[in-house]
Parts: C-alpha cells; sequence; structure tokens
C-alpha cells in the first residue's frame, strides 16, 4: 500500500524544486534576522522576502537530527539514537537501517533530480577498513549526484572522508575542482550547490540538500573573513547577549515578555582577552562566509530563471555547542612551530580518518590549546561562554535538550507559494520530522510502505505545507526527545525534560515541568504544584520510548564491532 501525499492546495502551477539548507552547531540567535550581530545579509533577505518560525525542533545532537531530516522519522526509528557506535539494541544501530527511506528516495519516482552536498553523518565511521562499505552512501540512498564527507566533524581546510559521488577523493586530486582561493569547504560546499543548480536538466523539479559544516569546530576561517569583526568581540559576553535579546524581541523572534537565561562565563576573569575574543571572530567569520555561499545559491536560481518556484528552507541540526575540542586557555599561547614537522603528504593520500588530524597535508603540525583560531594548522571550539551567546535567550547548548540545544531558526522562502512575506509563524511547534511529509506533498509524491521487500516505518512527522498560507497551527500529540541519556516532550504548552528517566528506570518524581508558552527560557520548574499533569505526561513519554525503539537501551558491554 501506497500513502498519497498529494496535495489538494498547491500554491505553484507547477511543483516547486526544494532546497534544504541546513547548518552545523549553531545558536538561535546567531543570524542577523534572529537577533545577531553576525552579519548574514543574504539569509535576512530570505527572510524578509518569506517567513521565519520560532518553534522548529530538532533533536540536539548532529547525527540523530540528520537522520530525522532525512526519513521523517525520530532517530532511533531511523537507526540512530545515539552517534556512530553500533550497539546490541535496534535503535542505537549508529546506521540508517533498512526500514527507513530518505526524502530523495520518495521523490526520484516523481520525477526529481536529487542532490546532495555536505555533510552525511548516518553511516559508519569512514576508514581504510570501511570505505568500500558504502551502502548507506548517499548515492545508495537516492541522490543522483553527491560532493561532502561521510564523517561528522573535519578540517574546514582539507577535509576527510571527502567523496565525490561514490569516489573518495582530496582537495588536490579532484578532477572536477580547482578553486582560485585557497580551498575551503564551505566554499567548495556552496560551489557544488550553484554547480548543480546550473547543470540541472531544464523543466524538471529537482530536490537538493546542502549540509554545511559551518559554524562546526574547528574554528577555520579566511583572515579576509575574519578581520570584518576585529574588535566586534572586545567586550565580552554579556553586553552580546543583551543586545541580542532586546533585538530579538523587537524583530519579534522572541516574546516581549521573555526572560533571559543565565550569563555564563565571567568576561573580567578571562586573562587573554584577545585570544577569547579572536574565537568569536572566527565563529562569526564562518557564519558569514556561509551565508555568501547561500547568496551565490540564490544568484544561480534567478540566472535559471528558477528562483520563484524554488522553496528554500534554511534551518540548524543542533544549539551552540559547548565542547572545548582541545580548547585550553592557560600556559602561553601556542605559536606555528618554526618549520614544518611531518613530511608533506601525497596528494591522493587521505592522511586522515578521525576528526582530529595530526598534521596538515604540507607537514605542520596541528596545534591545539591556546592557540588563535583560523589557520589550517589549528584545531579548537568556540567554548562554552559564547555558545551561550550563541543560544541566547535559552539554556544549555548541543546534545542537551533544554530549548538551547534543540531550538533552531527556520527560515522559508518561496516567491510562488509564501505571499506573507517577512511574517513571524508563532503558531506551530515544528521539527526536522516534519521537513520529509512537507517535501513529499508539495511534490505530490508517495510514501512507501516497503522498499526492496523490507517494511517502511510510518512517517513520524507532520506536513506544514498549510503554514505557507496562514499562521494555521499543526496538529500534533506531542514531540518527543531522547539524546545521551537525556528526556524531554513537548505537548501544547507544557514540557517535561530530565536526565537518565530510562536508563535509571525513574518515575514521574525525576521530571522538570514547564510551561513553554510563559516560559521559554525553562527557568521556573513547575513540577512540584503539578504532579498529576507530569504523571501523565510520563505515562505518554514511556510508551512512546517503547514504540520508538528508545527502549530497549543497549546493554552494559552492548557496544558491536562495525
Amino acid at each position: 500500500m501506497l500513502v498519497s501525499l498529494a496535495s489538494s492546495v498547491l500554491f505553484a502551477e507547477e511543483r516547486p524544486n526544494i532546497i534544504l539548507i541546513m547548518s552545523d552547531d549553531m545558536g538561535y540567535t546567531d543570524l542577523g534576522c534572529y537577533g545577531g550581530e553576525i552579519r548574514t545579509p543574504n539569509l535576512d533577505q530570505l527572510a524578509a522576502d518569506g517567513l521565519r518560525f520560532t518553534e522548529f525542533y530538532n533533536t540536539g545532537r548532529c547525527c540523530p537530527t540528520r537522520a530525522s531530516l532525512l526519513t521523517g522519522l525520530y532517530p532511533h526509528q531511523a537507526g540512530i539514537g545515539h552517534m556512530m557506535t553500533a550497539t546490541d539494541a535496534p535503535g542505537y544501530q549508529g546506521d540508517l537501517n533498512e526500514n527507513c527511506v530518505t526524502i530523495a528516495q520518495a521523490l526520484k519516482p516523481a520525477g526529481y533530480s536529487t542532490y546532495m552536498v555536505g555533510k552525511w553523518h548516518v553511516t559508519k565511521v569512514l576508514t581504510a577498513e570501511t570505505e568500500d562499505q558504502k551502502y548507506n552512501w548517499p548515492l545508495q540512498r537516492g541522490f543522483d549526484r553527491y560532493y561532502g564527507i561521510i564523517n561528522g566533524g573535519s578540517s574546514l581546510w582539507d577535509p576527510n572522508s571527502l567523496t565525490r559521488d561514490n569516489t573518495r577523493i582530496t582537495i588536490k586530486n579532484d578532477p572536477e575542482y580547482s578553486p582560485t582561493e585557497k580551498y575551503h569547504f564551505t566554499d567548495a560546499i556552496s560551489d557544488h550547490a550553484v554547480r548543480y543548480i546550473k547543470e540541472n536538466e531544464q523543466g524538471k523539479p529537482f530536490f537538493m540538500y546542502v549540509a554545511y559544516t559551518a559554524a562546526h569546530w574547528p574554528m577555520h576561517a579566511r583572515e579576509k573573513d575574519i578581520a570584518e569583526y576585529k574588535g566586534v568581540y572586545d567586550n565580552g559576553y554579556a553586553p552580546h547577549r543583551e543586545a541580542r535579546f532586546a533585538r530579538a524581541k523587537q524583530l519579534g523572534v522572541v516574546k516581549a515578555d521573555a526572560e533571559l537565561s543565565e550569563q555564563v562565563g565571567n568576561w573580567d576573569a578571562i586573562e587573554d582577552k584577545e585570544w577569547e575574543a579572536r574565537c568569536m571572530e572566527v565563529y562569526a567569520a564562518m557564519v558569514t562566509q556561509m551565508d555568501r555561499g547561500i547568496g551565490d545559491m540564490i544568484q544561480a536560481l534567478k540566472e535559471t530563471g528558477q528562483l520563484d518556484n524554488t522553496l528554500v528552507l534554511y534551518f540548524q541540526d543542533n544549539g551552540g555547542c559547548s565542547e572545548k575540542c582541545g580548547r585550553n586557555e592557560k600556559g602561553p599561547r601556542v605559536e606555528r612551530a618554526a618549520s614544518p614537522q611531518f613530511p608533506p603528504i601525497p596528494d591522493d593520500v587521505i592522511h586522515y580518518t578521525t576528526s582530529r588530524p595530526k598534521q596538515t597535508r604540507d607537514g605542520w603540525i596541528i596545534r591545539r590549546g591556546h592557540v588563535m583560531p583560523g589557520p589550517d594548522d589549528t584545531y579548537i571550539g568556540y567554548g562554552r561562554n559564547w555558545a551561550n551567546v550563541s543560544n541566547t535567550p535559552f539554556r544549555e547548548y548541543k546534545a542537551h535538550i533544554y530549548e538551547g540545544g534543540t531550538t533552531t531558526p527556520l527560515i522559508a522562502h518561496w516567491p510562488n507559494g509564501i505571499q506573507d512575506n517577512n511574517a513571524i509563524r508563532k503558531n506551530q511547534s515544528l521539527h526536522v520530522i516534519d521537513l520529509m511529509p512537507t517535501c513529499l506533498e508539495l511534490a505530490g509524491a508517495t510514501y512507501p510502505a516497503e522498499l526492496k521487500g523490507k517494511p517502511i516505518t510510518s512517517m513520524a512527522g507532520e506536513s506544514f505545507v498549510a503554514t505557507f498560507k496562514a499562521d494555521a497551527e499543526i496538529k500534533r500529540d506531542a514531540l518527543y526527545f531522547e539524546h545521551s541519556k537525556r528526556n524531554a516532550m513537548r505537548s501544547g504548552d507544557w514540557k517535561i525534560v530530565g536526565e537518565k528517566i530510562l536508563h535509571k528506570k525513574l518515575g514521574p518524581s525525576g521530571w522538570e515541568l514547564y510551561n513553554i508558552a510563559n516560559d521559554r527560557s525553562e527557568m521556573h520548574n513547575l513540577a512540584a504544584e503539578n504532579p498529576e499533569r507530569v504523571q501523565e505526561m510520563h505515562a505518554q513519554y514511556m510508551a512512546w520510548a517503547e514504540e520508538a525503539k528508545v527502549l530497549p537501551l543497549p546493554s552494559a558491554g552492548g557496544t558491536k564491532k562495525k
């Protein structure tokens, strides 16, 4: 049986092209159109000519979000309940399972060309031992063309696991791409997206998934872009949080009566303020560089006459990242060595398979710790204190299931289908699981009940096509979260949050309770005053955990060799 999602009301005469653009490890107010000071003129223009949503959720971490985006399922249903480690539990295989389909696999039978650019990260870690196991690579999952990295974190100057279609390549031996400037992965992603737009068969609709690694660590950016932010962050954390909070309220993406979460980091206690400011300068430069590439995509759509009938959706995989990634501010700065420490690596050799290399391709040792970020021989993150700024006004970070970890901007731009320009959509709690049904409805495609003889799990998401026309409410029972032993559920205005609810078999007493309508920053725990509500939501969450393969949990020592 095939489930038809053909829309009864399509806003365009022809089915639209669809471009999903996802950035990496960014906070709710990093973009200018959501209150940030970072320059994002192209995304700001898409928002001005389209819609902004204020309650769009992810799973809180990179690979589970990618699994949910691609399949319309909760990550455990797709086999990626945690990261890329296989266990003895069905929901924690670290690999897309055979009981899901990707958006590309569903749209191809409907006549769409399918392209993917950027970070894949939904299959086993690519090593010399696994590089021939391509069953879950993009082309095997419905995409016609692919350029990007199979693994997760990577140098942006010389990315590991770099792949074109089904062939592993390096920045040096790639016969198809020779940039005029020094190679940078963010620009390479943008350039290939532009290429696929221009090369698409005229008159044939296309679907493209663009997964930037900006602004994920390591902090790598061009010096000319970093220079634009020189001095911007010299005044520290609090002034930027307060300014973002005020602008977000003025823009309407944060409620006028919202409360700012607790400040993290004391700027006065930072010994090397120049270094700390540089970290945020590089982060901001990475975001602006990405935005410039998005502008190139929009220009390509204009030049090919496709902009009016292309739906562009921009969002993020999780909140700002508090991971240290080798940061250590104590002691003297780690300066560049006097000469290369290693022999150069041949052009055709993949020189590392983990996300943290020991050397650059030309032999310089990788510097970590108290190091000025940006160049190709550095490898650190921007730190917890700046992540707190990125996630303004919410609490917590990537890998957490409070709003700071799971809330993302969502910008929707489609001239033929969205006439309510520069509008804010506030009446929807949406999630990346909703992308699959939305794409299928617009494409008039069908969702298969089986594929290659395997039964396909029913979609967990809901289409939000109706919101393009009006500020319509999307009817759903609840949204659920589980990652790294952290648990949450959003039902209407209420949200429960807890840690190790399942692992320690805690009952209702383990939950915090927040009224998100009144307290989006989750500052006031109301569990003690509402025990019956908590008990009811707990029972609902436990039923979902069974159904969505969150349970059974991996057993102790249950990691399997992949």
